[in-house]
This record gives structure tokens, sequence and C-alpha cells, in this order.
């Protein structure tokens, strides 16, 4: 059973930086890509980053520089590194997990405001 949690968000300043981690569950890190996606409220889910096929990554454009999407398969774990917060940023954060076959996993989300 493939299972994905996030956790590390929270409550931060903005301009303060958050780490965001998912422990990836049931399934080989060789045989699926990953990103991270939020989705504000009001809004529909959108990605953030994500390592495509290939082990290129990619980044929506607001969080460029900022924000930075590592993984370590020995720990089965994808990170997200987000600096220099901004209250726009303000979203749940969800992993994701795209095996070579088959469904995408989605983990719960794990909430992050920006907000003094």
């Amino acid at each position: 059973q493939v299972q994905l949690v996030e956790s590390g968000g929270g409550l931060v300043q903005p301009g303060g930086s958050l780490r965001l981690s998912c422990i990836i569950s049931g399934i080989k890190p060789n045989i699926y890509t990953a990103g991270w996606y939020r989705q504000a409220p009001g809004k529909e889910r959108e990605l953030v980053a994500s390592f495509n096929a290939g082990g290129s990554t990619d980044y929506a454009d607001s969080v460029k520089g900022r924000f930075t999407i590592s993984r370590d398969n020995a720990k089965n774990t994808v990170t997200l590194q987000m600096n220099s917060l901004k209250p726009e940023n303000k979203a749940v954060y969800y992993c994701r997990a795209i095996p070579l076959f088959g469904n995408a996993y989605w983990g719960q989300g794990t909430h992050v405001t920006v907000s003094s």
C-alpha cells in the first residue's frame, strides 16, 4: 500500500523559511517521480516543484530561486525547502508520487501559513 505523509508545515513570518518533508512508503524510489503541489483557498491545485522522469526539476515561476526540491532515495523522502516566504505562498502543500505505471498518489497535505 502506497502512502505519502507530509510534515513541516506551520506558521511563519514573511521572509521566513520552512522545510516540508514527504515520507513515502510502499513504493521504491526508482520507480516513481515526485513533486510538491499546493492549493490556496479558492484556487486550483498547482505545481510548485517536481522531478521529471529524466531527473531534472521543474519549478513554478513564482518560486524559482526561493524553493528547492530534493529527494533522498535511501530514506525514500522528498523535501521542499522554502525560503523567503511570502503571504501569497499560504496554501495546503501536497506531496505527489507518480509511478512509472499506474495512477499518481497524493499525501494528505500540510498547511503553510505566512503571516505577520
